[in-house]
């Protein structure tokens, strides 16, 4: 009987280890617990490598982005500079067409319009419209054809029909060609001085310098002379040769005082700074 009960205590010990072996669990295997890590160890690289791409990204964007603003504020910088130069160019031919006009109604293309033509503004003046005299005096010179011979004069006409059609190149070619023609006619002053006003309203300002020095040169006398020197002011201070200006409209203030020509100088003076080169 002792023997049974030995035998049978020895069987529930068995099973008492075979039962504890069962229900504990094995361990983590090696090389799955590294190849986890290793991916984990990845995953963190490419979130890296993705938020320095991003980062690159944004700043090659913010880079375009302030390049297309700077390109932007140039093209604006080049359409206001060239909505002013068309809108100079509109009031100087505006300017020229009132005057030609303002011709017309006074006797015709070959008069002097006096100062009918003086409220031209402070780009320009008219021909004629500064006379010279002294002040007080009345002006009683003949009108700018007299004198002239048939065929100057209808060589002037044609010249200056080509001026009032704004054909600048025809008319400028065709004051030269009359100035070529007839040295001597009563008409070559308003020639000489109509060639300036043509490259000047074309703003050949340099060529309209010497058109208008020939006529305070040769035609000191001529009522269109303190006009052409007022505008040798003008086209030097086009050209920002402000310290030439200056002294040009002074001369126009100094030796034909009262005229309306030293009055648009005067004015033009107060637009140049002091310490203007």
């Amino acid at each position: 009987m002792s023997g049974r009960l030995c035998h049978g205590l020895l069987l529930i010990g068995c099973a008492a280890v075979l039962g504890g072996c069962e229900t504990t669990p094995p361990g983590p295997d090696p090389t799955q617990v590294r190849l986890n890590d290793i991916d984990q160890r990845l995953g963190r690289v490419e979130r890296v490598v993705n938020n320095q791409s991003l980062l690159t990204l944004s700043q090659r964007i913010d880079v375009l982005d302030a390049q297309l603003r700077e390109l932007r504020g140039s093209v604006e910088e080049l359409q206001n500079g060239n909505e002013a130069l068309r809108k100079q160019q509109r009031d100087l031919y505006a300017d020229l067409d009132r005057r030609i006009k303002a011709l017309q109604s006074s006797g015709g293309a070959g008069s002097d319009a006096g100062a009918a033509l003086a409220g031209s503004g402070a780009e320009t003046v008219a021909p004629g419209a500064a006379s010279g005299t002294a002040p007080g005096a009345t002006p009683g010179a003949a009108p700018a054809g007299a004198g002239a011979g048939a065929a100057d004069q209808a060589a002037y006409n044609r010249a200056f029909d080509a001026l009032k059609a704004s054909d600048y190149n025809g008319a400028i070619t065709q004051f030269r060609d009359f100035l070529r023609q007839y040295p001597h006619s009563a008409l070559d002053d308003n020639a000489q001085y109509w060639l300036g006003e043509v490259y000047y309203v074309t703003r050949d300002y340099d060529s309209a310098i010497a058109a208008f020095r020939v006529v305070g040169e040769q035609y000191p006398q001529s009522r269109k002379a303190p006009d052409a020197l007022l505008k040798i002011g003008y086209a030097q201070y086009e050209l920002k040769h402000m310290a030439d200006a200056r002294a040009t409209l002074s001369q126009v203030v100094q030796r034909y005082p009262g005229t309306d020509a030293a009055k648009l100088a005067a004015d033009r003076l107060t637009k140049i700074p002091p310490d203007a080169p």
